[in-house]
């Protein structure tokens, strides 16, 4: 009792000065207000209440006074992008569906089946782990349920079967990540609805990623299962047959998502289906939980997360409107760059360490809505791809979840196996070694995040080269793009196709010395269409296009003559526009004597004035 009463003075001490020591160090950096911010996300303030409360701050104290209103923090959340995106409601259909399966003996079906197609593999029950763990987390949404669940039943197998302690805690704790980087994952779906990319074929593109870190994970099983000679259990199709058989309801699952989202529906109406569907199968098939008793309780809980996540995102996004309206990342790069930070792989190696540190730091969700925004414009600028920026973000967030000191899944693992997380260290490291060697060759080799999607870039740009217009939507599957609606081209060679040649040196090789300042760097066009020059332009406008531009300039010079082959009614606008303008110059004389109602009009607009007749 002494004992535990002198070690937490101790830890509060400890934590204390951590506090202190950051704050300060941001204050000396952001100003009082900034060091402000973050003591209260220390200290445990929710997160939509630090993202929300900044953004109020920033433009209450914007230098112009013009921009002091709060109501522009929801500029971005009432947009159709992010208020009328479908993710918004798949959220909380996806947390309900991986609550309800958690609650279910869903693990334990998805082990006997696991084991059955892989224990007789060497290392057969580690590769079992590794494979269930990433499933569930798929299925679930979190690494958290998957330790407790999967780790759970599988942790006191896996010592029976002889493998040692220290392996067998790292594979449990390290698998509930893996399911991060697969399709369909609710980590993924939320990095498309704050990176604005097409979420179907992200599907697609994680495939490749998700495999090579399946296929890594289960090469270190196999050596160790040879190393410490576990023994394989017999391959029986009777068994493979029996336990598929049991599962066969919940493979449904992505069968439903798969073909729904393949005829045509949205992934909000896929989650609705999938919601039903597992429902049904729980309640009624396997009869693993009650519909009165249980599924309220499970549908409270998962809205009580959903709920959390989609405030986060709101407020998330108010902040981002003000990180784009003063160039914040413009500002950040400018500094990188002064440090030496200049090119694509250097880049990578402070966005990798960035990532790790953040993702230790945060929850999964919010380090996504919070460290998006800021990545991307830098992606933009060294024309990383959107997907391989992607791979490199949720590799890092299972990276940062095992990694030592502060992995999410050393805690949740320390907890469910009753062990001190320090404990935990070493048995992590080698799984850990394993997820930093993918992550370096996702980041370095680019084409294993591209790979499955090169038919639809193909066809992409065929479709543009039938229309003969640029491939807008290729560059968009190519390389993040810095304004979305306004797509550029990702290579140096495509861009001087459409652009000056001058941009292009800007934009590609910005440290030369012809660039002399940052608006250099931006295109001169639109990707609409390539350029084309200024003369002869008012020949090709069209009736519409010319009555407008001389509607806008009506009385601005007044006897320019600008009424020369003008129409009666066009002579007239020009007219109201212009009434009672004083240019300096005489008026042009009408043609032909004014009506009564056009007197009376004239009149009307000049009533009051000193000089009106």
């Amino acid at each position: 009792m002494t004992a535990k009463a002198t070690e937490t003075p101790k830890g509060g001490l400890g934590a204390a000065l951590g506090i202190g020591a950051i704050v300060s160090a941001v204050s000396a950096f952001a100003g009082l207000i900034g060091g402000g911010i973050v003591a209260l996300a220390l200290l445990g303030t929710p997160l939509f209440a630090i993202m929300g409360g900044a953004s109020e701050l920033a433009w209450l104290m914007h230098p112009d006074p013009t921009q002091r209103h709060l109501d522009r923090i929801a500029a971005n959340v009432l947009t159709e992008h992010f208020a009328g995106s479908p993710i918004l409601v798949t959220i909380p259909l996806f947390t309900f569906v991986g609550y309800v399966l958690a609650e279910a003996k869903t693990a334990e079906r998805l082990v006997r089946a696991s084991t059955a197609l892989f224990g007789w593999m060497p290392g057969g029950l580690a590769i079992v782990c590794v494979v269930a763990s990433a499933i569930f987390t798929l299925f679930t949404g979190g690494s958290g349920v998957t330790i407790i669940a999967i780790g759970g039943l599988l942790y006191p197998a896996l010592r029976k079967e002889g493998y040692s302690e220290k392996f067998s805690l790292g594979v449990v704790t390290s698998g509930g990540s893996l399911g991060l980087l697969l399709p369909y994952s609710l980590p993924l779906i939320i990095y498309c609805l704050v990176a604005n990319v097409d979420f179907v074929i992200a599907f697609k593109a994680v495939i490749a990623p998700g495999i090579l870190v399946l296929l890594m994970f289960a090469a270190y099983a196999v050596y160790v299962g040879i190393k410490e000679k576990i023994p394989r259990s017999k391959f029986e199709v009777s068994k493979v047959l029996s336990a598929l058989w049991e599962l066969k309801w919940e493979l449904g699952v992505p069968v439903i998502l798969v073909g729904g989202i393949k005829t045509g529906l949205q992934i909000d109406e896929c989650a609705g289906v999938v919601a039903i569907y597992v429902v049904l199968i729980e309640v009624f098939l396997y009869k693993d939980i009650k519909f009165k008793k249980d599924i309220p309780q499970i549908a409270k809980s998962a809205m009580s997360l959903a709920g959390a996540v989609i405030l986060i995102l709101s407020m998330a996004n108010a902040l981002i409107n003000y990180v784009v309206n003063e160039d914040i990342p413009g500002k950040v790069m400018a500094f990188m760059t002064a440090q030496g930070v200049d090119t694509p792989a250097e880049f990578l190696i402070a966005m990798n360490v960035f990532l790790l540190v953040l993702g230790m730091l945060m929850e999964g969700f919010s380090a996504i809505l919070v460290a998006v925004p800021l990545i991307l414009p830098f992606a933009a600028r060294f024309h990383l791809g959107p997907f391989h920026t992607a791979m490199i973000f949720l590799l890092n967030l299972e990276l940062a979840y095992c990694a030592p000191p502060l992995g999410l899944n050393l805690f949740i693992s320390s907890f469910r196996f009753n062990r001190s997380a320090v404990s935990l260290y070493r048995p992590i490291m080698p799984f850990v070694g394993v997820l930093l060697a993918a992550l370096l060759v996702i980041s370095y080799v680019p084409q294993i995040s591209n790979v499955m999607i090169l038919g639809d870039i193909a066809a992409a740009r065929a479709k543009a080269e039938k229309l003969k217009a640029p491939p807008t939507d290729a560059w968009k599957l190519e390389c993040v793009q810095g304004d979305p609606n306004d797509p550029q081209p990702c290579t140096e060679d495509e861009c001087k196709k459409y652009n000056e040649a001058s941009v292009c040196l800007c934009r590609f090789q910005p440290a030369d010395k012809s660039c002399k300042s940052a608006s250099d760097k931006t295109p001169v066009i639109s990707s609409a269409t390539p350029a084309a020059p200024d003369a002869g332009a008012d020949a090709m406008s069209s009736e519409d296009e010319r009555l407008f531009r001389e509607m806008m300039g009506a009385g601005a010079d007044a006897g320019s003559g600008a009424d020369s082959g003008l129409t009666e009614d066009e002579k007239l606008f020009q007219e109201m526009m212009g009434a009672g303008k004083d240019s300096g110059q005489a008026a042009p004389a009408p043609t032909k004597p004014l009506t009564e109602d056009e007197k009376l009009f004239n009149e009307m607009m000049n009533a009051g004035k000193p000089d009106a007749h």
